[in-house]
C-alpha cells in the first residue's frame, strides 16, 4: 500500500534510500527484502571491524560521511546483552522512559543486541552515559560506539577489485560472476525480474502461491494465540480440527479482475540507464544498498499503464534538454530524482516532479517550473492534467509525503470513480493502487463488516475515505481517522460530492485520536475497519481497542499480514495489566490480489470480541 508509514530501517541516511522503491507499496517499483539472520550477522561483524586504512571518515567506503551533509550513522552505539524476548517496541519504550530519544533502532533479538543512531552527539553521549551499566530484567547492558554502515556502491567496487586481484574473496566473486551472468539477459527481462517477478507465472499458479503466504501466516497465528492466551485453547482445538490446523477459516482467494497496466500510481526514479543512457527515467535494476543504481525504462513492464508510460517518455525528453544533471546518491550531486505518476480511469493524470535545487537561485528554479508549464501544455501529447513540482533536498529519506508540492499547471486533484461512487485524490492522498481489485477488496469488507442502520463503523487509516464513504449509506455514521492533511480534506470533499451527512474526518496519528473518539462513540453496534500501513497500527491503538468492550466486530486489512502479525497476537492475547478488555479471535479470512505479477496480496480477516459469559465460547 503507498500509505506514509515506515516500516523498520527506512530512516537509513539519505545516501543508503533508494527513492524510486516505494517502500510501502509492493510493486510500485522494487519491492523490499528481508535479511536472513544470517546475513545480519555477517552485518554486524563488518560493522564494527576497525577501518582499514584509507577508509576513514573522509574516504574510501565510508566516502559519504561529510561535514555538510547529515547522517545519523557517525552517531551511532551499540547496545549489547540485551534481555531474552524483547521487541522492537519493547526497547523504544525502555529508552523513551529514561529519556533517551533515538533517531533509529535496528534490533537483531535472536542474538540479543541493537544498532541505535542518534541525531546528534550530544544525544549520543547522553545515551551511553546513561545506559552503559543499566540493568533491564536481570541483564546488565553495555553500550559501545558502532562503525557507520559502509557505502554499498563503495563496498561492492572495493569487493570486486579485490576479486580481481586474485584477493581473498572466493564467495564474493562468486557472486559477481552471477551477476554478470544475470546482465546478459535482456534488460527488459531483468528490469520484469525485479519490478514483477511472477511476470512469467501462469496466473492460477500466482493465486496459489499467494493463498499458501496467507495459510502460512493463519498457522503462526494459531500457534501464537496457543502461547499468549490459555483460556482460548479448547476453542482453538475445535477450530484446528475444522480447517485443517488454522484458527479460522480461509476462504477462496478474489483475483484481481485485471492482471496488466493496473497500477494507478508508479513512482520512478531518475539515473543513468543500464545502456549508458543519461537522464533516463524508469526502475532501478537493484537497490542501492545492494550496490545497484542503474535504471530501465518502464516500457516493457506489465503492470505499469500506457498513460503511465507516455508521461515517463514525454518527461524523459523533457529532461534530456535541460542542463541540469541527473541526482547521484552516490556522490549527493545533481538534481532529478524522482517522477511521480498517478492515473484514472476517467483519463487523468498527475504527474509530481522530485528535483533538489542544490545551490540554484530561486530565479533558476521559478524559469525550470515556467519550462516544465510550457512543455507539457503547448502541444504535448503527454495527458497530463495535473502538474506538481516538489523540491528534495540530500537529507530526505524514501517517504516524500512529507515534503510540499507546488502546484505547476492543469488542475489540483484527479478524480476516480470506485463502486459508483465518485473521489478526489491529492498528490500525497493514499489510494489503493488497482482500482478495479480494490472495488473486489471493498465489497467484500462491506459484506464482512455485517453492517445496519444503527452500525457506527470506525475507518481507521482512511486515507481518502474510500472504505468508509463506500459503506456510510448502510449505516447510522461513519467517523474517519488519517495522518495525512491532504488525505483529511480530499475525504471531507469526497464525502460532500456523494451527498454524505454521516461522515467525519479527523486528522491526527492513529494512536493519538483513536482512544478519544473511540470513548465519546455512543452505538449499540461499533464495528472497526482498519487498513493500517505495511507495518501495522501503534500498539496503542490495539489497546485502545482492546479497552472499548463496546466495540465487538473489527475487519483488519493487511497489505503485509506477516508484518501486522504482532497487532493480531495483541487482539488476540490474554487480558493483563497492560492489555485491558475481553480479546478478540479470528473468525475469517481471505486474500485478494491487488499486485498481480508480484507475491503481494492484501489479506482480510474478521475478529470478533469473545463473550465471556458464554459457556460455548472458549
Amino acid at each position: 500500500m503507498f500509505h506514509s508509514e515506515e516500516q523498520g530501517d527506512l530512516t537509513l541516511q539519505s545516501k543508503m534510500t533508494d527513492v524510486a522503491a516505494d517502500k510501502t507499496d509492493p510493486a510500485g517499483s522494487l519491492s523490499s527484502t528481508e535479511k536472513e539472520p544470517d546475513d545480519l550477522i555477517e552485518e554486524k561483524n563488518q560493522e564494527n571491524q576497525p577501518a582499514a586504512e584509507g577508509e576513514g571518515a573522509a574516504g574510501g567506503v565510508y566516502r559519504y560521511i561529510k561535514e555538510d551533509l547529515f547522517t545519523s550513522e557517525i552517531f551511532k552505539v551499540e547496545i549489547q546483552n540485551l534481555p531474552k524476548y524483547i521487541g522492537f517496541n519493547d526497547l523504544k519504550k525502555f529508552l523513551n522512559k529514561h529519556g533517551i530519544n533515538p533517531h533509529k533502532i535496528k534490533l537483531f533479538s535472536k542474538q540479543m543486541f541493537a544498532f541505535v543512531t542518534f541525531k546528534n552527539q550530544e544525544e549520543r553521549d547522553k545515551a551511553m552515559k546513561a545506559v552503559h551499566g543499566m540493568q533491564w530484567k536481570s541483564k546488565v547492558l553495555s553500550v559501545r560506539l558502532a562503525k557507520p554502515k559502509a557505502d554499498p556502491i563503495l563496498k561492492k567496487r572495493k569487493l570486486e577489485e579485490e576479486a580481481e586481484g586474485g584477493q581473498p574473496g572466493t564467495k564474493r566473486a562468486a557472486g559477481s560472476q552471477e551477476v554478470e551472468e544475470n546482465e546478459e539477459e535482456p534488460l527488459n527481462i531483468q528490469i520484469a525480474n525485479a519490478v514483477t517477478p511472477l511476470w512469467n507465472v501462469p496466473y492460477e499458479e500466482q493465486l496459489k502461491r499467494k493463498e499458501k503466504e496467507v495459510e502460512g501466516v493463519l498457522q503462526k497465528l494459531t500457534r501464537e494465540i496457543g502461547n499468549n492466551n490459555k483460556a482460548m485453547l479448547p476453542w482453538l482445538f475445535v477450530q484446528k480440527e475444522k480447517y485443517n490446523k488454522i484458527c479460522c477459516p480461509l476462504e477462496a482467494i478474489r483475483p484481481s479482475p485485471v492482471q496488466t497496466e493496473y497500477r494507478n500510481k508508479c513512482e520512478f526514479v531518475i539515473g543513468v540507464g543500464a545502456d549508458g543512457e543519461d537522464k533516463t527515467v524508469g526502475f532501478r535494476l537493484g537497490k542501492y544498498k545492494g550496490g545497484s543504481c542503474a535504471v530501465v525504462s518502464p516500457s516493457e513492464t506489465t503492470h505499469v499503464s500506457s498513460e503511465a508510460k507516455r508521461v515517463v517518455q514525454g518527461f524523459q525528453q523533457f529532461i534530456r534538454t535541460t542542463p541540469y544533471a541527473v541526482y547521484s546518491p552516490e556522490t549527493y550531486e545533481g538534481h532529478w530524482r524522482q517522477l511521480t505518476v498517478r492515473t484514472s480511469r476517467i483519463k487523468q493524470t498527475m504527474a509530481i516532479v522530485f528535483f533538489n535545487p542544490q545551490k540554484l537561485q530561486e530565479e533558476e528554479i521559478e524559469e525550470l517550473k515556467r519550462n516544465l508549464h510550457q512543455y507539457f501544455t503547448e502541444g504535448k501529447e503527454s495527458g497530463i492534467t495535473s502538474l506538481y513540482f516538489v523540491r528534495m533536498g540530500q537529507r530526505t529519506s524514501a517517504g516524500t509525503e512529507d515534503l510540499p508540492c507546488e502546484h505547476v499547471t492543469g488542475e489540483e486533484w484527479i478524480h476516480e470513480e470506485l463502486l459508483g461512487l465518485k473521489f478526489r485524490i491529492s498528490p500525497h492522498s493514499f489510494f489503493q493502487t488497482n482500482t478495479p481489485a480494490a472495488e473486489v477488496l471493498y465489497s467484500a469488507v462491506g459484506e464482512w463488516a455485517q453492517l445496519d442502520q444503527d452500525s457506527t463503523v470506525l475507518d481507521v487509516c482512511c486515507g481518502t475515505g474510500t472504505i468508509g464513504i463506500s459503506l456510510a449509506k448502510r449505516v447510522k455514521k461513519v467517523i474517519g481517522i488519517e495522518l495525512c492533511q491532504e488525505a483529511v480534506e480530499d475525504a471531507k470533499a469526497n464525502a460532500e460530492v456523494n451527498g454524505l451527512t454521516n461522515v467525519e474526518f479527523h486528522c491526527g496519528k492513529a494512536e493519538d485520536v483513536f482512544p478519544t473518539i473511540l470513548n465519546a462513540v455512543v452505538s449499540p453496534s461499533v464495528t472497526a475497519i482498519i487498513d493500517p500501513p505495511r507495518a501495522g497500527l501503534h500498539s496503542k491503538v490495539i489497546l485502545a481497542i482492546r479497552r472499548a468492550e463496546h466495540l465487538k466486530r473489527l475487519v483488519y486489512v493487511a497489505c503485509n499480514a506477516k508484518a501486522a502479525m504482532n497487532n493480531f497476537i495483541d487482539l488476540c492475547r490474554a487480558p493483563s495489566n497492560r492489555v485491558r478488555g475481553a480479546p478478540f479471535r479470528p473468525v475469517r479470512a481471505m486474500a485478494v490480489d491487488l499486485f498481480p505479477q508480484t507475491m503481494h496480496c492484501e489479506t482480510i480477516l474478521l475478529f470478533e470480541r469473545v463473550a465471556y459469559s458464554s459457556n460455548t465460547d472458549i
